[in-house]
């Protein structure tokens, strides 16, 4: 019988309504549980829930801080909008985190948000960012794939000419730590996105919550991969599962239904504020029971 590869299990503290040494509380005390493999941020630049005013940190800068801090997580972000930086400048800002943490970033991308929830909307005009329509949004994903690779892996200056990403002597220095480049893990459960996937990514991630429609998107991925040639199996699932601090049985029974489903990537989301010794509980109330 072919093996089943067992789950890994990492955290998502989302950094917004919190402070950074919050945070850092939680993901120092997650470096030292082995149960914990990994560990996410997100990416907004506003609150997206709670106080519309209140703190939200930016997330690669946040990474890199953690990943100094921290010896043993991967680390990423769950997942980084394609809408808020040009490729290039993001892979080289992914390559730095690399080197931080000595070769333990996931490189998170997807298109970035819809028009909905409406606090997602109103960052892009607070930080006179253009929302490309979802069409322009996707096609604009697909190319930053191909150009961050191209920049992690090429030994020569290259030009790339595409519909929404133009480079001229384009050349990626340092190469990132982890060879031939990070993992990449792409977000998302819309079928453009689904066929992004199936062309350039490692791991694929989406929200939980509706385990049939999770079921019924990875058995589309699977077809788009089939259509292109690739072996389904080559992509990790991921999926994102909100934790119930008062009902735990609820996150247990979520775990299980995803593991059921073929999910071996488990990213736990976290809610501020944090319980005391709150990954001590992950690991011995929901990831210890799964095992």
């Amino acid at each position: 019988m072919p093996h089943t590869p067992r789950p890994s299990f990492g955290i998502m503290t989302a950094p917004m309504q919190v402070g950074y040494h919050d945070i850092l509380r939680v993901w120092r005390k997650a470096d030292g549980i082995p149960e914990i493999e990994h560990a996410w941020l997100f990416d907004h630049l506003m609150p997206i829930g709670g106080d519309p005013d209140g703190p939200a940190y930016e997330g690669w800068t946040l990474l890199s801080a953690l990943a100094a801090q921290t010896r043993r997580l991967r680390l990423g972000l769950l997942v980084t909008s394609n809408r808020f930086r040009p490729p290039a400048l993001l892979a080289k800002m992914a390559t730095t985190v690399d080197i931080v943490s000595e070769g333990r970033l996931d490189f998170g991308i997807g298109v970035g948000s819809r028009p909905h929830p409406p606090q997602a909307r109103r960052e892009y005009a607070a930080h006179g960012l253009p929302f490309l329509d979802t069409a322009q949004a996707v096609e604009s994903l697909a190319e930053a794939c191909t150009v961050i690779r191209r920049l992690w892996t090429e030994e020569k200056p290259f030009d790339f000419d595409g519909t929404h990403h133009r480079l001229t002597g384009a050349f990626g220095s340092p190469k990132p730590v982890q060879r031939p480049h990070p993992p990449i893990l792409i977000g998302g459960r819309a079928a453009a996105t689904l066929r992004v996937v199936a062309e350039h990514a490692d791991l694929w991630n989406i929200p939980g919550g509706d385990i049939d429609d999770v079921i019924s998107r990875s058995a589309l991925l699977d077809r788009y991969c089939a259509e292109i040639g690739r072996d389904p199996a080559a992509i990790t699932r991921s999926i994102h599962l909100s934790v119930s601090y008062d009902r735990p049985d609820t996150t247990r029974r979520a775990i299980g239904e995803a593991v059921d489903a073929g999910f071996r990537h488990i990213v736990l989301g976290l809610s501020a504020p944090y319980p005391a010794e709150v990954a001590r509980w992950v690991a011995d109330e929901l990831i210890g029971t799964a095992a």
